[in-house]
């Protein structure tokens, strides 16, 4: 060009190019060349000197204030003894914050100089400007172990717990972290891999006794083969990654966008905002934006991040921790949704009528800054009008306007007739120690609803581009139940004396049919379990064969690329299909996508599995000092060995042994699902109302154990068993005229 840039001029290329921030960089960006490159190092001198820049080691920086996740040097304690840290990436005016390190029970013991990754959360009307918590020690990645101590003379040995690993570690005296024989420790390497003999290691947490609740959940990611730690060079990668600029992106800083998750939500990918539509001819309609965090830009196809990310196929979420898909540096920090902080993103824009119905959309590639982080909890009081300091500027501009879009898909939703389940979630909420304090069944507000709304059109919306533009991708499947699976819902249904509609082709507008006439009864909570057992399982492929639970032709995972990679696939194929950048589907990709399909299927029933067994195991701990209580239940499976029974008061599933069933034999139907007793013709069915006392509840297995004391209100005859052979003709005759009759009452109710 032929002028110099100003000052201002600058500033701006640096605020919107961070990673393009040499020298060089500004000097290409303004067209500066030869002589008057002299020129552009003066000012840019001048620049430092006035505290607008901050030169690090080629490139300079605009000052700000810290990331949430950044690098710090422990410091000595203060005059309370508490630990202390100076920020190493402050670029800021005035002095630097101060950082009061807040360390966990877990938590390695940290000495002055350590140079560790910390995530800050900013505090006011303290002595310190953030709070730090250690994420790991820089510079260190070493291999890790989950196994049982067992004291020898000369330290110990770790034994681990890990069925395919057979292989012991050695703990030298000096190293074993005061752990006693029994206790559940983790370890790291000690030094380098040993050519022969045992590798050595150090302890660096003692979980205690292995059937403890603080150990559950390592347990569970350990017996499933879930990967917990990235290998050195994902590490290196990940912390060498700087924030997106404004190049090849559409600004949308200015746009009130906001995320909402749960209050104790790990990250922030997806943010929205809504308007009323101006455009004339789509007349009480509404704009809404979703935009999702792009990883894709980060994590790019063939690399060590990438390679790794595929591997785990998903985070895997616990009561009392995460296991990430991607390093913290990015789920945590620059791909995560963060108030105030400008962030890439991949945005859709889509229009839909007063009814509800999406009459358009657009996808773009962006940069935004989120106006707020708000919680379900904050957003539902502040619709409710009570909203809070921080909700309240937002009400008309954001919040309103959110709700009366979702109203509109709330309409279009109810024409859909997607499945419709009414099955409370459980979530054991934990002290700091691990022990389970409560079991509560998480709510189930309009907030929810909204976010997931949006997400399921966005969702489509994606799907929808791939389709017409002939791009691969993966879908989200879901199948229609089994003609067998239906058949046995329908025997339950007319068992209650409901009915399944038969003899056409089946819509989930029939299902949420069958649970309308459960709804309110005590036969509610029976269906509903036994609808979702006749469905089929979700899985990823390349071929679109629909998802029947939501009654959408086309559907693909767009809005989670932090947890699924699935969703990152999906985005890489939209910046191939927009041409965005050279970081879109790659041709290996697209020759694999059905191999990638069937892995994270795996995948996400492996996590799935996981979470589940930490549930169980959680909730048996948090039973096992009630032995001998009695609850109330209701029938939720039978089996050839017992009755299995959901409690009411936490949602744990526990068994009744046959054996223990009184003075009778009970003898198994399999096609009614019933136990019958061989004396009395009593009968052990689906949905039944009980009261139970605890006999057994074992945090290692995460085994409850039932004795039955009534059934329907009625006592469990007490006694010796009695005959051991097959039910008496007669009950055999009473069952079947039982099961006849509720068969006219469903005929009829048709």
């Amino acid at each position: 060009m032929s002028q110099l840039p100003t000052k201002a001029e600058i500033l701006n290329w640096i605020a919107d190019h961070p990673t393009l921030t040499a020298k060089r960089d500004i000097a290409k960006a303004f067209g500066i060349k030869g002589a008057a490159r002299i020129d552009l190092k003066r000012i840019l001198k001048e620049l430092e000197d006035e505290g607008h820049l901050e030169k690090r080691k080629k490139t300079y920086r605009d000052p700000d204030r810290l990331p949430p996740v950044s690098i710090v040097q422990v410091g000595p304690p203060n005059a309370e003894g508490e630990m202390t840290a100076r920020p190493l990436e402050w670029t800021g005016e005035g002095p630097e914050p101060r950082i009061l390190m807040i360390a966990r029970a877990t938590d390695p013991a940290l000495g002055e100089g350590d140079r560790i990754l910390a995530r800050l959360t900013e505090v006011r009307g303290q002595a310190y400007h953030y709070e730090g918590r250690l994420i790991r020690r820089i510079g260190t990645n070493p291999a890790k172990v989950l196994g049982v101590f067992r004291k020898t003379s000369e330290g110990g040995r770790i034994l681990p717990i890990d069925k395919g690993d057979g292989k012991e570690w050695m703990v030298p005296e000096g190293a074993t972290g005061g752990a006693k024989d029994g206790e559940l420790v983790e370890a790291e390497q000690a030094g380098p891999k040993a050519r022969m003999g045992l590798p050595r290691a150090r302890i660096i947490n003692r979980l205690g006794d292995p059937s403890a609740p603080k150990a559950v959940s390592l347990i569970a990611i350990h017996q499933h083969g879930i990967p917990d730690d990235f290998p050195d060079e994902v590490i290196v990668e990940a912390d060498s990654m700087k924030p997106a600029g404004l190049s090849g992106r559409e600004d949308m800083r200015d746009m009130p966008l906001i995320t909402i998750d749960p209050w104790d939500a790990r990250d922030h990918d997806d943010a929205c905002w809504a308007h009323a539509d101006d455009d004339p001819a789509n007349p009480g309609g509404h704009v809404i934006w979703v935009a999702i965090a792009d990883v894709a830009h980060y994590v790019h196809p063939g690399s060590p991040l990438d390679i790794e990310a595929r591997r785990r196929g998903n985070s895997s979420y616990f009561p009392d921790r995460v296991v990430p898909m991607l390093p913290d540096r990015l789920s945590g920090d620059l791909c995560s949704l963060h108030e105030g902080v400008a962030r890439a993103c991949i945005a859709v824009r889509m229009q839909v009528d007063a009814e509800g119905q999406k009459i358009g959309h657009r996808f773009v590639r962006g940069l935004m800054r989120s106006v707020a982080s708000l919680n379900y909890r904050e957003v539902q009081e502040a619709r409710d009008g009570a909203p809070n300091e921080k909700c309240a500027p937002l009400m008309d501009l954001v919040i309103h306007p959110l709700y009366a879009a979702y109203e509109a898909l709330v309409k279009a939703r109810e024409r859909r007739q997607p499945l419709d389940l009414d099955l409370p979630e459980r979530k054991v909420i934990l002290s700091d120690e691990g022990k389970v304090t409560s079991v509560n069944f998480a709510d189930r507000l309009d907030a929810h609803r909204l976010i997931e709304e949006f997400m399921v059109l966005a969702n489509v919306a994606a799907a929808e581009t791939l389709i017409a533009r002939r791009s691969p991708l993966l879908f989200r499947v879901h199948e229609e139940p089994s003609p067998e699976k239906l058949e046995s819902l329908r025997d339950t249904a007319q068992a209650a004396g409901l009915v399944l509609a038969k003899g056409q082709v089946l819509k989930t507008a029939h299902l949420n049919a069958l649970l309308a006439q459960a709804e309110g009864t005590d036969h509610d909570e029976l269906i509903n379990i036994s609808t979702l057992r006749a469905m089929t399982q979700a899985y990823y492929s390349p071929t679109n064969f629909g998802h029947f639970g939501l009654a959408l032709q086309a559907y693909a995972h767009f809005t989670s690329p932090i947890r699924r990679y699935s969703d990152l696939v999906v985005h890489r194929a939209l910046i191939a299909a927009h041409k965005w950048g050279d970081d879109g589907l790659s041709h290996q990709e697209i020759d694999r996508l059905e191999a990638t399909a069937q892995h994270i299927s795996e995948t996400e029933r492996r996590s799935m599995m996981a979470e589940r067994d930490t549930n169980d195991r959680y909730l048996a701990a948090f039973l096992s000092d009630r032995l001998g209580a009695e609850f109330t239940g209701r029938i939720s499976g039978i089996a050839k060995f017992g009755a299995f029974v959901k409690l009411d008061e936490t949602g744990a599933d526990g068994l009744i042994p046959i054996r223990s069933l009184g003075a009778e034999y009970f003898h198994f139907d399999r096609d009614r699902g019933t136990l019958m007793g061989s004396q009395t013709g009593m009968i052990i069915g689906l949905g039944q109302r009980v009261r139970v006392k605890l006999t057994e509840a074992a945090p290692v297995t995460g085994g409850i154990a039932l004795e039955l004391i009534s059934i329907e209100g009625r006592e469990m005859p007490k006694g010796p068993p009695g005959s051991r052979g097959k039910p008496p003709k007669r009950a055999l005759g009473r069952a079947k005229h039982k099961a006849s009759k509720l068969k006219r009452k469903a005929d009829r109710r048709r």
